[in-house]
C-alpha cells in the first residue's frame, strides 16, 4: 500500500510537496520491505511484496518526480528474475525506459523497451504511455540501435 500511495504522490499536481510525501511513503516502504525475505514463502501467496518489487516502485516514483539519474541507478541491481510474474518483469523494463527517454539516452530506451516486449509484449503494446514512448522514441530516432527491432516486433509505427 504505502508502494501505489507513493508512485500515486509522485503523480500529484503539487510537485514539491508532492515529491517530500512521495519520497517519505517510499522510504517507510523500503524500511518495511528490509524485514521481508527476498522471495515470497511459497506459491500460494496472492501477495508478494519483496525488497526487489519495493525498489521497483521506486524506480517508477523518481522517474514521476523527473529524477531520471537516480530512477536509473535505483534500478542498476534489479533483474527480472526478482519478479514472478511476466507483467511484473515487463514493468522492470517500461519503469527503466522511461527513466532512460527521460534522461535523454535513446539506446537505452530502446533496448529496455525491446526487454520489456521479450518479457511482456502487451506491456508494451497495450499501454498508451508506452505505446506513445516507442511512436516518439521511432520519430526522433530512427537510425539508432534496437529501434528498428523494436518498431519491428511492436507494430507500433511513427504517425
Amino acid at each position: 500500500m504505502l508502494c501505489t500511495v507513493a508512485y500515486s504522490a509522485a503523480q500529484a499536481g503539487d510537485r514539491a510537496r508532492a515529491r517530500d510525501r512521495a519520497l517519505e511513503m517510499i522510504g517507510d516502504a523500503e524500511r518495511a520491505a528490509a524485514l521481508l525475505p527476498d522471495q515470497p514463502a511459497g506459491p500460494l501467496h496472492s501477495l508478494s511484496v519483496t525488497p526487489a518489487s519495493v525498489t521497483l516502485y521506486k524506480v517508477g516514483v523518481l522517474w514521476s518526480l523527473g529524477d531520471a539519474g537516480a530512477a536509473v541507478h535505483t534500478g542498476r541491481n534489479l533483474h527480472p528474475a526478482q519478479f514472478p510474474t511476466a507483467e511484473r518483469r515487463g514493468r522492470l523494463h517500461t519503469h527503466l525506459a522511461r527513466a532512460w527517454w527521460q534522461w535523454g539516452k535513446a539506446e537505452q530506451t530502446a533496448h529496455a523497451l525491446l526487454a520489456a516486449h521479450r518479457a511482456a509484449p502487451s506491456e508494451v503494446r497495450d499501454r498508451p504511455g508506452i505505446r506513445s514512448l516507442v511512436t516518439d522514441l521511432a520519430e526522433r530516432h530512427p537510425r539508432t540501435s534496437g529501434v528498428r527491432e523494436l518498431v519491428a516486433a511492436t507494430h507500433i509505427r511513427p504517425a
